[in-house]
């Protein structure tokens, strides 16, 4: 299905830059403790990463603990300037020809401040970033989603935006217009606790129903889905695509690369 807000999840063609095949459905969660942050996961094909970010004395750090955050470890020198090298080398897009990347910026620090600065730091990366104002999206090469803690009066309260906010499954139920929170994500514990495993059995037909109806939810509303905390498991993936959840969350990225290609569903 093509959404509302201009995330194709057809097949895209082979990108030129080492023939790499896009693949949107894809979502590299805590991309930035891979060995090469982002690179991985776009040698890998995915369509999605998802970066930790910690503000300390006004630097946007990527780090999933504060402990481990280093200053040469910023939002600009791990994702923005090489998707920003990479849209220039290609045409507009971080794929030749692709749909936009999402960039989900998970926020561990104080919302409000963490928010202001990456006002700011976007700003500088308009040209290659989708535009969100009150009821438009004008879709571009990377599309930014605030997730963790979000500043979500902040938000509102601005007309023209360079990112979203990532909802939870309670806001399928709010109103909020898709050009403010485009993407639902929620952990995989309210689902189930089922893991995919021989010992496991098979998904259970009750929790199958939740997760239909959730998608089902979603996409009446021009939003995707997706869920975090979800095993790296064949079964589990089969699941969750089959049911037309729009994001599948791995850490193994030839694993959930190699599923992709089999299914032929992107």
């Amino acid at each position: 299905m093509v959404l509302a807000w201009g995330l194709s999840f057809a097949l895209v063609n082979a990108a030129e830059n080492n023939f790499v095949q896009s693949l949107p459905r894809a979502h590299a969660h805590n991309d930035y403790e891979h060995s090469r942050p982002l690179l991985d996961a776009l040698d890998h094909g995915f369509g999605s990463v998802e970066a930790d970010v910690w503000l300390v004395n006004g630097a946007l750090l990527v780090a999933h603990n504060l402990k481990d955050a280093k200053p040469e470890r910023t939002l600009q020198k791990l994702y923005l300037d090489p998707l920003r090298e990479r849209v220039r080398a290609n045409g507009g897009r971080v794929y030749r020809g692709g749909p936009s990347l999402l960039l989900l910026i998970d926020v561990k620090s104080d919302a409000t401040n963490t928010w202001r600065a990456l006002t700011n730091v976007l700003a500088g990366y308009a040209p290659m970033l989708t535009r969100f104002t009150t009821n438009r999206i004008e879709t571009n090469a990377v599309t930014a989603i605030i997730s963790g803690n979000r500043a979500r009066p902040l938000l509102e309260a601005e007309p023209v935006r360079f990112a979203a906010l990532d909802g939870r499954l309670p806001d399928l139920d709010g109103g909020a217009p898709v050009s403010l929170i485009p993407l639902v994500s929620d952990t995989a514990t309210k689902l189930s606790t089922w893991k995919g495993r021989a010992e496991d059995g098979p998904f259970p037909e009750a929790d199958r129903k939740k997760l239909l109806n959730w998608v089902a939810m979603a996409h009446a509303q021009g939003r995707i889905i997706r869920f975090w905390g979800t095993p790296d498991t064949v079964p589990v993936w089969r699941e969750f695509e089959s049911a037309g959840v729009d994001l599948l969350n791995a850490d193994d990225l030839a694993g959930l690369k190699e599923f992709l290609l089999k299914t032929g569903r992107r």
